[in-house]
């Protein structure tokens, strides 16, 4: 019988927990506030199914891996704040995909984006530092996917961000967004180098598309400037668990969701930045799964020279012993 692994897997790192704890204490802010006073076009119930859904499919893969690979489940034994903890992943992804689809009236296909949302972290994984990782942003691919499975849906409407305020308040809520994900990110995630990438690049296309394909430069430019943009930017793209860590690779993976979303929106394909997120990481998924096969084929190559070598060593005093005896029986 197989030896029952009562440890479970690594914990994450406390400051990737922080950073998920206070992501998800202003995503609950910033429903609660967009319900009552910012206008969300949403019903008031659908946050409480959202995160109903979530939880239910978090708790229930983790039954099915915990069984599955002979451990308990991660969220037993550590009491009330483990299990919360464990929980936060699935809260932001719940409430971000409700948040930022708009499908009508249609409820159960809010929920189906939040269960391939949180789903797809337990499929599509590539091997990371010697354990397999989900590298396909959660929340931006459920809604990917309810976009290209469901035509007639579409993302939120950007007004209903500030649909209820004026005047000063138009300004506040992106610079209070700004100030936050950017202590957040700089302090927490280290994923500034990610964003320059993505900002940089994002303005780069916006005046290349106006030159090769006459778009009014300084509309694509506004588009930085609303707050679903704004959004996007600090807390969306930057997902740690699915981002490269390193600054090169992470300015890398900013400046290719950019240019791939100049690419689809030259070619008229709406909601670009889902798609184009969606793209990078996959993309990097399949670079992680190639690094990682070339790396297991070194190392069983070195493995098979050096077994050759250590054979070869062996049979070097047979072979020089041989010429010793037939040199003796000659004399003799």
């Amino acid at each position: 019988m197989a030896e029952r692994n009562i440890a479970g897997p690594p914990r994450h790192d406390p400051k990737v927990i922080t950073a998920l704890r206070r992501f998800a204490i202003s995503i609950t802010v910033f429903n609660i506030f967009g319900y009552t006073l910012l206008g969300f076009e949403q019903a008031w119930l659908w946050p409480f199914i959202a995160l109903a859904t979530g939880y239910t499919v978090e708790i229930g893969l983790e039954l099915i891996a915990a069984r599955n690979e002979g451990r308990v489940p991660r969220f037993l034994g550590t009491g009330f704040r483990g299990f919360a903890e464990f929980l936060l992943p699935a809260h932001i992804t719940s409430l971000a995909v409700n948040m930022l689809t708009y499908p009508n009236d249609q409820v159960l296909v809010m929920m189906f984006g939040i269960v391939v949302a949180v789903g797809a972290k337990w499929v599509l994984r590539a091997p990371v530092r010697g354990r397999l990782r989900h590298y396909m942003n959660p929340s931006n691919f459920g809604i990917a996917i309810i976009l290209l499975v469901f035509p007639w849906a579409s993302i939120a409407p950007p007004y209903h961000f500030t649909e209820n305020v004026s005047g000063v308040v138009d300004w506040i809520i992106p610079a209070a967004i700004v100030i936050a994900g950017t202590l957040l990110n700089a302090k927490l995630t280290g994923r500034m180098w990610l964003i320059f990438g993505w900002l940089s690049f994002f303005a780069l296309q916006s005046v290349i598309r106006g030159w090769l394909l006459d778009t009014a430069i300084l509309g694509a430019l506004g588009t930085m400037t609303g707050v679903a943009f704004v959004l996007f930017t600090n807390y969306m793209i930057t997902d740690p668990g699915t981002s490269p860590s390193k600054p090169g690779s992470q300015f890398a993976f900013g400046a290719g969701v950019a240019t791939v979303y100049g690419l689809f929106t030259g070619a008229g394909i709406a909601y670009g930045l889902f798609f184009a997120t969606a793209t990078v990481c996959l993309v990097r998924g399949g670079f992680l799964w190639a690094a990682h096969f070339v790396e297991k084929s070194r190392k069983r190559y070195e493995a098979e020279q050096q077994a050759l070598a250590t054979t070869t060593t062996l049979r070097e005093p047979e072979s020089t012993s041989k010429p010793e005896a037939g040199t003796g029986a000659v004399a003799a």
